[in-house]
Formats: structure tokens, C-alpha cells, sequence
């Protein structure tokens, strides 16, 4: 009895953790229409909603004896009882308190429904306080929600990161639509098993009766040639032949009958196997609003913490996608938001200096592009990217040289921005800088087999363009062969296909190239791009071999095989565990033969190629030995012993040189006197500060171009806009500092 009931309570906190779920989302859909300000009655209908989503969910909590949960439920029914009054008041301080208070509630339900720590359960005493006073319009303007503790951050993350919730969770909820013709559908299937087994029988009587016959007549023939047979039997067993051949024939009818039955049976399962396939894909669909919901509050956070306004559309939340593509593109959804925000979009002052709106608009529209792919597109209409610093931050990272950048098109310029380490940021920090974001984003997508691109233009603004599958589930692949190895490479990245003559290739600074519409294309060999032996086969010698064009973003190269055989369906399978990751392979699939063929990885082998390639200009170079590296020379002025010592530990162990100063003006006589390739300076010292130290540091001709790294206690927005303005290179905030961070800054600035 008591298991029941511990199935029950389960079953029914369950229940109330899904509705909850629903209130909160609805909550905070509610909140950031109330900070747009709408019309009066708008804001009074929203208010009233909102109010109601508040006490439905006290309610429920108060069903599973979530006493923690309903009281601030009921600490925010005051607050919108108020607002609905008119007692108070909708305001920024009072959005900033309201949104913490329902991330709390959803701490607290993710955690069970009560706080874990008394640090906890106090910080949850003030929040309750807090609403309580601003329910009576005692709302502080400059006091910041109590912070600390694990579970329960009232107050705004510094940077926020959304968490995506369901559909992401082991527990998913489906529709009945989507389970009607899925159950109508297994069921069918039922009568194919029981026909497949009629078969199966049937099959079996045909095989005893062959060899029942086979019997018999070995038997005659063995009496006939022993000599064993009687003139006077010899009409009895010419009777008997007779009769086998009547077997025979009657065996062969039945196969023939079997066949077609057989063959249909193939017709309908084939049929209800693939409509069991596509309700199935279906049914693991979700609609992109998912993943798209956490975004307001994001894009809302991010910006508040910028200083910037920013207005987000939404649309094409309603397409469907795999789930588990889903998963995988969350992240870079973010990283492009964010870079909009961070980069893109200006402050409101030189917004309205430039003859815009004060407030920035960031645009996420989803697309059908076509039966098998979607395209995201994340567009602002901020400040465009400079060109020109791309081509400077790519040559100084060595990504091209100084003279290969300058003879790329914008175009092809502005594609370096997804090469990592390559970023147009003034200064690093903890949220941006590091050129790694875009460089995730383009890994992330051509791992979903997709492609990412951008457009921007000076003042008007940037365009990410997203394109993924539908599903990853099966794809259409083509078949190629290899000496005597097999491949198939998916038919989306395969733009077409030809016969390369071999009087046509031509060859350019010792890499082979083909012409095709006038434009000049790389050509490589897919057996050498994939490390198999080279074999003298007929494809080598023939004056004409099979070849195909493979597109990823900008990129085409043509691949050389032995012979293309033909294209299918592909449900690829992964390698397991064990071979998570191979290089130039994606998976494997079950040819019809029952024969196992790799699936290539489309941008692991045109990197592959690149690296071939690479390699064989190298050889023919025949460069000399390098001399080792010379030690790079590192200032670090920090007034405190402690945190000086330990900076200059952390870069000596990493193989640099290393001087100390006390303060600013002791680090700039030293600057004065020596010579050194970068400054990690603390911000808050005496005499001369980091800020000050840093904008002396740019002032000075000869040491103008030195790289500065400010590592401080100071992490508000103001500090960090200061540190841009007097022209440091980096901003570490020492909350956050770790010694891999400040390294990884470092290697990336000298």
C-alpha cells in the first residue's frame, strides 16, 4: 500500500512540476510585454493574465505542499493586485525585482521545492521581503537582490546564458494527433507479421515436399542402376516418375504463386514501413518556438547590461525540426544574438547620431527553404561589420597573410570572421573578444551537415544565414567507389557530378585544378584525402574519371573516385561509443546486400583536402629548419605582492619572461627603459592607476602598439566601457579569472 502511494505522490508531483512549467513561461511572457510599454487596456489585459498564472500556480503548489513556491506566489499576487489597482506603478526597478523572483521559483522547482542551505532559505526570507515592499510601492531604485548561495540567484547574472528546458528533458509530451496514425499504422503491421508467417509455413510444406521427391527418386535411380528392377516392375515405376514429375510441377505452380504473394508482401510492408518511418520523424519534431521562448528574457538581460535597447522579433517559431538538431543549435543561436547585441548593435546616443532609432531591432525569422532543410536568419540593423578589420585581425592572427587579404573580395573577407581567433572586438572580456564564438557557430553547423554565411553592410546593419536538415535521421546519398572500398557521401553537399578528362586538369603553385562555368576549382583525389593506399587502377590510366563537386559555404573542390554507382536512401548509424569521433567519417550505413560502408564527414574531408594540399606545396618549398622561438617578455604591474607573485608564476611556468612593477608609474619607467611585448596591469593601484597607465601606454609613440591586459576587481559596465575608451586590449574581471583564461588572452595578443 505504501509503494502506491509513493507511486502516486510521484506521479502527482510530476504532474505539478509540468504545470508549473507552463505558468512560469507564461509569467515571464507576461512580464517583457509589460516592460514594452503597451497602450493602457493592453497593459491592464496583460497585468490581469498575468495575475491569474500567479494564482493558479500558489494553488497548485499548495496541492503538493510547495509552501516555499506559494509564498512567493503569493508575494507576487500582491505586487499585480497592486498593478491591477493602480496602487502602483509598472517601472524598470520593478521588472528587475520581478524577474529574479520567477528564475527563483524556478530554482526552487528544479531543486524539489525548497531551498537547500540556510544561506539559501535566507536569501529566499529577502526576496519575499522585497516583494512584499514593492507591493506597497517601496520599490529600492539603487539596492541590488541579495546574492550568494548555490541554487537561488535573485539577482541578474552578469551575462546571462539562457538554459533550455523541455523539450530537451528525457520526459516528452506528445500530442494525440501525432499517436492516432502511429498506433492505426503498428497495428497494420500486425497483419503483415501474421502473413509473413502463412509465408514461412507455406514455405516449409514446399521444402518437405522437394525433398520428400528427392528422396524417392534417388531411391529409383539407385535400383535402376543395380539392376534391381523387374521387367514386371518397370511399369510401376514409370507410373511413379510420372507421378514426381506431376510433384514437381505442382511445386514449381505453388514458388510461382508464392513469388507474387512474396512480392506483394514486399509492396505493403515496404509501404507501411515507410509511413511508420515518416510518422516516426514526426513524431521526434518540435517546433522551433521550443528553443526560440528563451530568447526575449536573454536578449532583455543582455541588452539592460550593455546600456543598449534592443527590440526582438520572432517568426517562423511554428516550422518544425528534430529534436536533436535542436539541441545542437541552441548554442549557436545564441552565440549569433549575442553577437548582434555585442557587436552590432550601438549604444542609443549614437544610434539617434547616426540618425536612427534609439532602439536597435534583432530579428530571428526560421524558414522553409526547402522539403529536406530550414533556414534560421538572426539579422540587426546595427553597425555592419568593418572589412578592413577583419583582413587586419586575420593577417595578425596569421590566418592569411597581409597580401592575401588585401586581394580578397568583401565577400570572401568577411568569411574570415568564422575562422577561430579572428575578431573585430576593440578589447576582450569575458563575454566577447576572443573570436571563438562565430568559429563554434560554423563548427556546430557543418557538424548538423549545414552551412552558416553572413551579409553585412556599413551602418545597415548583419545577416546571419543558418541553413540546417530537417532530420538527421536518413538523408539521400550517393554510392562511390575506391579501389575496393565503398563510401557514401550525402547528396545535399554534392553540387554535381562529371567526368574529369586528364588532358583538362591543370596545375597552380603545385595543386591540381579544373575549370567548371568558368571558374577555377580545386581537385583532389578522394582515396588520398582519406589516407588510403594509391593503387594503378583503370581510373587512373583512363583518359576520363568520375568526379564530384562537393560545396560547403564558399568552398568547392572536386573529388576524384574510381566509379559512382548510384544514389539511395542512407540511414546512417553511428560507430559507438568506442570510435565517438573519426576523422573524415560521420557514421556507417547497412547497404541492401547486408555490406557495412562508411558515411563521409563532408567538412572533415574538404579541411582534409585543404591539409593535403597544404602539405604538398610544403614539400615542394623544401623549407630550411626553424630556429626555436624567442621567449616573449611580459610587464606585470599589480600593487598587491600576493596576486603579483602569482601572475608572475602562472607566465614564467608558461614560458615567458617576466618583469615586475609595483604600480603605474613604476611600470611606465620600466616601459621607458626595456622592452616588452605585453602589460597585465591591475586597475586599482596607487600613484597611477591601470586606466591611467593604460591611456600613457597609447600616448607614447614608441610604445603605442604594445598590447595591454587589464586584470581588476572593477566588473561593471562603466569600468569595462573605460577600459575600451583608454584603449586596453583585454578586460579580466578577477571574479572570474582562471589561469588557463588569462593565457589563452595572452597567446592570442602577442
Amino acid at each position: 500500500m505504501a509503494k502506491k502511494d509513493d507511486d502516486f505522490l510521484k506521479e502527482l508531483l510530476a504532474t505539478f512540476k509540468a504545470e508549473a512549467e507552463e505558468h512560469l513561461k507564461a509569467i515571464t511572457s507576461g512580464l517583457l510585454e509589460i516592460e514594452k510599454t503597451p497602450a493602457a487596456e493592453r497593459q491592464t489585459q496583460i497585468v490581469e493574465a498575468v495575475f491569474r498564472e500567479a494564482h493558479s500556480l500558489k494553488g497548485a503548489a499548495r496541492a503538493v505542499n510547495m509552501t516555499e513556491i506559494e509564498a512567493v506566489c503569493q508575494s507576487l499576487e500582491g505586487i499585480f493586485a497592486a498593478l491591477k489597482q493602480e496602487a502602483i506603478a509598472p517601472s524598470p526597478e520593478l521588472c528587475d525585482l520581478l524577474h529574479p523572483a520567477v528564475d527563483a521559483l524556478g530554482q526552487l522547482l528544479s531543486s524539489g521545492g525548497g531551498p537547500s542551505a540556510a544561506s539559501e532559505e535566507s536569501q529566499l526570507k529577502h526576496l519575499i521581503q522585497r516583494l512584499e515592499e514593492a507591493s506597497r510601492g517601496l520599490v529600492p531604485r539603487d539596492e541590488e537582490p541579495a546574492t550568494g548561495g548555490r541554487s537561488l540567484q535573485i539577482a541578474q547574472d552578469e551575462h546571462p546564458t539562457p538554459a533550455l528546458r523541455p523539450p530537451m528533458a528525457d520526459t516528452i509530451r506528445i500530442p494525440t494527433a501525432k499517436l492516432g496514425p502511429l498506433l492505426l499504422q503498428a497495428e497494420e503491421l500486425l497483419t503483415s507479421k501474421l502473413a509473413a508467417v502463412q509465408r514461412a509455413a507455406e514455405l516449409g510444406q514446399v521444402n518437405a515436399a522437394l525433398a520428400a521427391w528427392k528422396r524417392e527418386s534417388a531411391r529409383i535411380k539407385g535400383r535402376i542402376s543395380g539392376g534391381r528392377v523387374r521387367r514386371s516392375e518397370v511399369e510401376t515405376l514409370r507410373e511413379l516418375v510420372e507421378r514426381n514429375e506431376r510433384a514437381a510441377a505442382s511445386v514449381e505452380a505453388k514458388l510461382a504463386s508464392m513469388k507474387k504473394l512474396a512480392d506483394l508482401d514486399q509492396r505493403t510492408l515496404g509501404r507501411l514501413v515507410d509511413d511508420l518511418l515518416a510518422e516516426m520523424k514526426r513524431l521526434s519534431m518540435f517546433p522551433f518556438s521550443s528553443i526560440l521562448e528563451i530568447f526575449p528574457r536573454f536578449v532583455r538581460d543582455l541588452s539592460r547590461e550593455q546600456g543598449k535597447e534592443v527590440e526582438l522579433s520572432i517568426q517562423g517559431g511554428e516550422i518544425e525540426i528534430d529534436r536533436r538538431i535542436l539541441e545542437e543549435v541552441k548554442d549557436p543561436l545564441i552565440h549569433l544574438v549575442r553577437n548582434c547585441i555585442d557587436h552590432g548593435i550601438e549604444k542609443p546616443e549614437e544610434r539617434r547620431r547616426k540618425g536612427k532609432p534609439s532602439r536597435g531591432r534583432v530579428g530571428i525569422t526560421v524558414s522553409q527553404k526547402d522539403g529536406n532543410k530550414v533556414e534560421a536568419l538572426i539579422a540587426d540593423d546595427g553597425a555592419g561589420i568593418d572589412v578592413a578589420k577583419v583582413r587586419s585581425a586575420a593577417s595578425r592572427l596569421g590566418t592569411v597573410s597581409q597580401e592575401e587579404a588585401e586581394k580578397l573580395s568583401d565577400r570572401e573577407a568577411l568569411a574570415l570572421i568564422f575562422q577561430s581567433g579572428v575578431s573585430t572586438s576593440p578589447i576582450i572580456t569575458d563575454l566577447s573578444g576572443r573570436g571563438l564564438g562565430l568559429a563554434i557557430v560554423r563548427e556546430k553547423a557543418e557538424k548538423l551537415s549545414g552551412t552558416v554565411s553572413m551579409e553585412s553592410q556599413p551602418d545597415a546593419g548583419t545577416a546571419f544565414r543558418l541553413v540546417l536538415p530537417v532530420t538527421l535521421a536518413t538523408f539521400r546519398g550517393i554510392l562511390v567507389r575506391v579501389n575496393e572500398h565503398f563510401f557514401i557521401l550525402p547528396l545535399a553537399s554534392v553540387e554535381r557530378t562529371l567526368k574529369v578528362k586528364r588532358d583538362s586538369i591543370r596545375t597552380a603553385e603545385n595543386r591540381e585544378t579544373i575549370q567548371l562555368n568558368g571558374h577555377v576549382v580545386p581537385l583532389a583525389r578522394l582515396g588520398d584525402a582519406l589516407e588510403l593506399p594509391r593503387k594503378r587502377a583503370t581510373g587512373d590510366s583512363a583518359d576520363a574519371a568520375p568526379a564530384l563537386v562537393l560545396g560547403l559555404a564558399e568552398k568547392r573542390i572536386a573529388f576524384m573516385v574510381d566509379e559512382i554507382l548510384n544514389e539511395q536512401d542512407v540511414l546512417v548509424k553511428s560507430l559507438g561509443k568506442q570510435l565517438s569521433r573519426v576523422r573524415n567519417i560521420a557514421g556507417a550505413t547497412v547497404l541492401g546486400s547486408g555490406r557495412v560502408v562508411p558515411v563521409v564527414n563532408v567538412p572533415d574531408l574538404m579541411k582534409s583536402a585543404v591539409r593535403l594540399s597544404a602539405a604538398t606545396v610544403r614539400e615542394a618549398a623544401a623549407p630550411g629548419e626553424k630556429e626555436p622561438a624567442e621567449k616573449k617578455s611580459v610587464l606585470v604591474v599589480e600593487d598587491s605582492i600576493t596576486a603579483r607573485a602569482l601572475v608572475k608564476n602562472i607566465l614564467e611556468a608558461a614560458g615567458y619572461q617576466v618583469a615586475a612593477a609595483v604600480d603605474g608609474i613604476d611600470g611606465f619607467t620600466q616601459l621607458r627603459g626595456g622592452e616588452f611585448d605585453l602589460v597585465v596591469s591591475d586597475v586599482d593601484m596607487p600613484r597611477m592607476n591601470g586606466f591611467d597607465l593604460t591611456a600613457r601606454i597609447r600616448a607614447d609613440k614608441k610604445l603605442s602598439a604594445v598590447p595591454v591586459v587589464l586584470v581588476t576587481a572593477l566588473e561593471s559596465r562603466e569600468d569595462r566601457e573605460r577600459g575600451i575608451d583608454v584603449g586596453a586590449n583585454a578586460y579580466i574581471v578577477k571574479s572570474s579569472f582562471d589561469q588557463s583564461n588569462l593565457l589563452e588572452v595572452i597567446r592570442r595578443l602577442v
